[in-house]
């Protein structure tokens, strides 16, 4: 019989991380109750809970966890891609965290409050908190954090969320533990985005020129509940317990991230026990399944996988040819080659995931016409296009949604030349403004539930604007989305967004998918630990060795 651990999380549309989610502004002073101040470690009763059996939580043990790359910078203002995030979210605290109904639930901070004029937010952090080193976080830390993040010189990509119409906020210390921050303008994704800049010490980096390339990041200082103890690059980063950790010293004594680039090594070593946590492919899941040696943590992971279209590429430029591209897609059969079953995927209809605020569908969705596909190809005036297609050569659903568009595209006229490449050297390609060195590509992204986190996606001039695709009228509106606070005409504002990149075709929406996380039966707490797209949990210090697995 196969065995699966549905998270409770499971039947829920999460909006959580890269970046978050909003909770609107109504226009009166909320001043945040210290309800989750600091929760004590779960009593081994309630820990039991959270696996089937009679499990007997006690300190000790090791978690083994796959990641496919090394990490790029271990500091929090430029941790962005899945393996550094991932890693993150065991070093570092967030000030808070907004769950799926809107609440918050307070980490370093204990309250925030907002004006009546939502343009000021006072947040006032809990006392004795402390860093990794022992040092206490106090709000010199949040200011230094802010301003470095707002500091052009640093290019933190998370500076986007805190400038509004070119004028960045101001961030002053009231008091030890005590800050506030002024907006020039109103804006409803404030407090999202502020969830997602987890303070860094400024004893540690007040004196750096170039915070990114700085040598404190090869040994950070953090505040979560593992903290730092050595990294071989190529092969793994490790993590061992914070006893001071505000809510309570976690029960593993470490946590290893282990760089398991190929796949099917990685698969291996999970089932001989040398990897103890891996996220899977839809198409790994029955094996491993049927070996009834892992818990199968299932969720939606609100990940939009996409194909983006490079304007650096003159005849990409061409919309006509974009659109072609577009129509000449059966998406159910895509999927179908790509998932083996559409059980852990489903058709995406817009560049929002299902879970993100004023998420619509498109009235022009590309519905699968070979014959239009023709006809715009011919009318382009574009003799035999051909195009250079780059995938992650490790993922195995990219491949196949390469080999597949390679063969369908034939139909229309147009040759595919496939290019797989390695993840990192595919990173850094597509983050150069000016890159050519492929012509379409595949990507994935969680934003959360906030639309104005998108921007960073689509403006003109932001960082991870991959397809390069430049508009005035999409600026504008994503400003105009960021600074309005009636729901009704965000709403407008953001179904102009996703109909205007629709029109446009600068990215093709693939699949949402759900995130499969196999993990060893050994370990228990994973309903507590909180499945979480992204950083697979939110919190590993409530995982736990089961006493009878220990050698």
């Amino acid at each position: 019989m196969k065995q699966q651990f549905k998270s409770k999380w499971s039947n829920l549309s999460l909006w959580l991380l890269v970046p978050f989610f909003m909770v609107g502004c109504d226009g009166q002073s909320s001043a945040a109750q210290n309800e989750n101040s600091k929760p004590a470690a779960p009593t081994e009763e309630q820990a039991a809970k959270n696996v089937a059996g009679d499990a007997n939580p006690t300190p000790g043990g090791n978690l083994i966890i796959a990641v496919q790359d090394d990490p790029r910078v271990m500091n929090a203002l430029y941790a962005n891609d899945r393996v550094t995030l991932t890693i993150n979210q065991s070093l570092n605290s967030p000030l808070f965290y907004i769950e799926p109904d809107g609440s918050k639930t307070y980490v370093l901070a204990e309250s925030i409050e907002h004006s009546d004029d939502n343009l000021t937010y006072t947040v006032r952090l809990k006392e004795g908190l402390k860093w990794h080193d022992g040092k206490p976080i106090v709000a010199d830390d949040l200011v230094f954090t802010m301003n470095a993040i707002l500091d052009e010189k640093q290019k933190s990509s998370k500076r986007f969320y805190f400038v509004f119409n070119d004028k960045p906020l101001t961030v002053k210390k009231i008091d030890n533990l005590t800050v506030q921050y002024t907006l020039p303008e109103t804006s409803a994704a404030f407090e999202a985005m502020l969830s997602l800049a987890f303070p860094i010490p400024s004893h540690v980096y007040q004196n750096e020129v170039d915070i990114q390339l700085s040598e404190h990041n090869q040994k950070p200082i953090g505040s979560g509940p593992f903290k730092f103890d050595s990294y071989k690059p190529g092969e793994y980063v490790k993590l061992v317990r914070f006893d001071d950790y505000l809510l309570g010293p976690a029960y593993l004594d470490s946590v290893i991230y282990r760089i398991a680039k190929d796949p099917n090594n990685a698969n291996i070593a999970l089932q001989n026990g040398e990897l103890n946590m891996r996220k899977i492919d839809a198409v790994e899941y029955s094996k491993l399944n049927e070996l009834n040696q892992f818990n199968m943590v299932i969720y939606p992971e609100g990940r939009l996988n996409y194909m983006v279209f490079n304007l650096n590429t003159p005849d990409l430029q061409n919309k006509a040819i974009r659109q072609a591209i577009a129509y000449a897609i059966n998406k159910e059969d895509m999927l179908t080659v790509a998932y083996d079953s559409l059980d852990f995927a489903l058709p995406g209809t817009s560049i929002f995931t299902p879970d993100t605020l004023y998420k619509s569908i498109p009235t022009d969705q590309y519905d699968f016409n070979i014959d239009k596909a023709k006809e715009l190809v011919q009318n382009s005036g574009i003799n035999a296009p051909s195009f250079k297609m780059a995938y992650v050569n490790t993922i195995p659903y990219q491949e196949s949604q390469a080999i597949y568009l390679q063969q369908q595209l034939k139909n229309i006229g147009i040759d595919i030349k496939l290019q797989p490449l390695d993840l990192a050297a595919y990173g850094q390609m597509s983050l150069d403004p000016n890159n050519t060195a492929y012509d379409i590509s595949f990507g994935g992204y969680i934003m959360g539930q906030e639309p104005d986190a998108y921007k960073t996606l689509y403006l003109s001039d932001a960082p991870y604007n991959y397809s390069h695709y430049k508009s005035k009228e999409l600026d504008e509106l994503w400003k105009a989305g960021a600074s309005t606070l009636e729901p009704a005409k965000r709403q407008e504002i953001y179904q102009k967004i996703q109909a205007h990149i629709m029109e446009e075709m600068t990215v093709y929406p693939i699949t949402y998918d759900k995130a499969i996380i196999a993990v060893d039966k050994k370990f228990g707490g994973l309903e507590e630990a909180m499945p979480k797209p992204v950083f697979l949990f939110r919190d590993l210090s409530k995982i736990y060795l089961i006493k009878d697995s220990k050698s």
